[in-house]
């Protein structure tokens, strides 16, 4: 050590009160997730919450609700979730209502403020809009599920929507890191070698 840099120590020394001027360091490894619960276990906490402060009646475990979740985020529609988990399709559907889960394709073509202010009963509505009853009151439903979540700040359809981003993303670079590690590397060798 030069003069300079000793004096600066023994300051830091008497002023610290401690007999090192350097902090032991510890090598983390990066991860993309702040978190270090499991996908299943974030959507698990967000799922058990929901059904906590909505109290919503479902025959399905959170497990289920959870597999609804991530299949719903996969692109998957009610029929395809219904078969992959061996339930009923109109479960599926009111599972996804009670998480907030609600697509462009569930009320497609319907205005659903309209619907939701009506006081008519579904019979009614049905005649005037030209399609049945049981389209009328999934209508409600999902104009009730978009109430509930605007209510909360769409806070649990966030939390879905950056949990399972947050995994695909994972897994997309993770993915992109095995395929290219040694692409690059080898580029231009000859393959083709007899010993």
């Amino acid at each position: 050590m030069n003069e300079k840099t000793e004096e600066l120590r023994d300051i830091f020394t008497s002023v610290a009160d401690e007999d090192t001027v350097t902090e032991s360091q510890e090598d983390t490894r990066g991860s993309l997730e702040k978190d270090d619960r499991t996908v299943d276990e974030r959507l698990e906490s967000v799922v058990a919450r929901m059904r906590e402060r909505y109290e919503f009646e479902t025959p399905l475990e959170d497990d289920e609700l959870v597999a609804i979740a991530k299949r719903f985020y996969e692109g998957r529609d009610d029929g395809e979730i219904a078969d992959e988990l061996g339930i009923d399709e109109s479960t599926v559907f009111e599972a996804r209502m009670a998480l907030h889960l609600v697509s462009d394709d569930d009320a497609d073509e319907v205005d659903l403020v309209a619907i939701r202010e009506r006081d008519e009963d579904d019979a009614t509505l049905a005649a005037e809009y030209g399609v049945d009853e049981g389209t009328i009151r999934r209508y409600r439903r999902v104009a009730a599920a978009k109430d509930e979540s605007r209510a909360a700040n769409d806070r649990y359809r966030d939390e879905f929507d950056s949990i399972l981003a947050d995994a695909d993303l994972s897994t997309q670079i993770a993915k992109d890191v095995r395929e290219d590690g040694l692409e690059d590397a080898t580029e231009g060798m000859e393959t083709d070698v007899s010993f």
